[in-house]
């Protein structure tokens, strides 16, 4: 009886297991053959993929890194002070060696380390298809709702993007080394000086003027950034809804700290300020829409004029798939928009620089427009150029 009951239990669980390989046989054989669906969408992640350019040449993104940095390429970083006579040398000598400075003498003079420069900044060799260093963008900003927030809303859209067009060849003349990219920088989320319905202080756009900025970049064939002003909200509130739009290859983020304030203090009666974690916090956001949707690298542009506007600039962190730029947002004469660009974003490097200009404030408050020249001057030379 034992034997008769093993053998059909054996029995039992061979044909169990043939039935389990039919079945997985049947499902192998169903889900590898080729449906349209399926065989569709690989086409178009096969497409964009193909659509980006090879990854950047290192060598190529270096010397451009150096080239805005305005230094050129070194083996060394010493440099030898005038020769020193032989009855000194001995005392130079033993004055180095007790200091115990890093400077090294030799037979017929001291040489001196040279300071590490600021720039070109350390940063995560960006992934296919990014914009900088290779190119420089020049974008017109402002809002369709307002003819006092920039040139956006300020013209038609016709003139307005003729004036880009004019702009855009000044600076490709000026800078022939480096093509230039037109965009759109559209104030998506607006701070505002009432509290609205829910007490943030910030007014989103709807989604038809968003829609319209990004058309008129797909027409120009350059960039739309979509700008943020928090106000009393957060930047993670603020950035999520944006989400469908950035997941668009032309579409990226700027933020604006002036606007970024606690409560009790109301925009326009008081500077904002933004932290590294704020930036972080966007900056990885970004990156995830660039992964999970195989697009180039993303921007994020952070206005700033002031020293407290940005905290912790040294804990800002760029990544493969995000490009940082610090823009000067300041308006008045040349030599102040000068030294405030050299106090706050030259001297607190991150990434990339931009600059912007005002066409009515800078004429009326300090008396003149720069000229691409001017600004070209700069170092580290701005990648990214604003018009208001």
């Amino acid at each position: 009886m034992y034997t008769v009951r093993a053998k059909r239990k054996e029995l039992t669980v061979v044909l169990c297991a043939v039935v389990l390989a039919a079945i997985i046989a049947i499902l192998y054989l169903h889900y590898s053959r080729p449906h349209p669906g399926k065989t569709a969408l690989r086409g178009r992640l096969s497409a964009a993929k193909r659509a980006l350019p090879a990854t950047p040449n290192r060598e190529l993104y270096n010397a451009k890194m150096l080239a805005l940095a305005k230094l050129s390429p070194r083996t060394g970083c010493s440099q030898a002070s005038a020769a020193i006579s032989s009855p000194d040398r001995a005392r130079v000598y033993r004055a180095v060696a007790a200091s115990g400075s890093t400077r090294a003498v030799t037979k017929d003079a001291v040489f001196h380390p040279c300071p590490a420069p600021l720039w070109p900044v350390r940063a995560p060799y960006p992934e296919a298809g990014a914009v900088l260093p290779f190119k420089r963008i020049v974008a017109y900003y402002g809002n369709f709702y307002s003819r006092r927030m920039g040139v956006l809303g300020e013209y038609s859209p016709d003139k307005m993007l003729s004036m880009l067009a004019s702009t855009v060849k000044e600076w490709a003349a000026a800078d022939p080394s480096t093509p230039v990219v037109p965009a759109l920088d559209y104030i998506a989320v607006a701070a505002q000086n009432v509290p609205w319905k829910d007490g943030k202080y910030r007014f989103r756009m709807p989604s038809k003027q968003i829609d319209k900025a990004i058309s008129m970049g797909d027409q120009i064939h350059g960039l739309v950034f979509l700008d943020v002003q928090p106000g009393w909200s957060t930047v993670e509130a603020e950035v999520l809804p944006l989400a469908p739009y950035l997941k668009r290859p032309n579409v990226e983020l700027a933020l604006d700290p002036e606007f970024a304030l606690t409560e009790g203090k109301r925009p326009g009666a008081w500077f904002g300020t933004m932290n590294a974690a704020d930036i972080n916090l966007a900056a990885r956001f970004l990156a995830r829409i660039v992964r999970e949707n195989h697009l180039p690298p993303k921007i994020l542009v952070v206005h700033r004029f002031t020293e407290r506007m940005v905290t912790d600039f040294h804990a800002i962190k760029p990544l493969p798939e995000v490009q940082i730029v610090m823009d000067m947002d300041g308006f008045g004469a040349p030599s102040l928009k000068t030294h405030t660009y050299k106090a706050y974003i030259a001297r607190q490097p991150v990434q990339f620089t931009g600059f912007k200009l005002f066409y009515k404030n800078d004429v009326k408050i300090g008396g003149a427009l720069m000229t691409p020249a001017q600004v070209l001057s700069l170092s580290p030379q701005p990648s990214f150029i604003l018009y208001q």
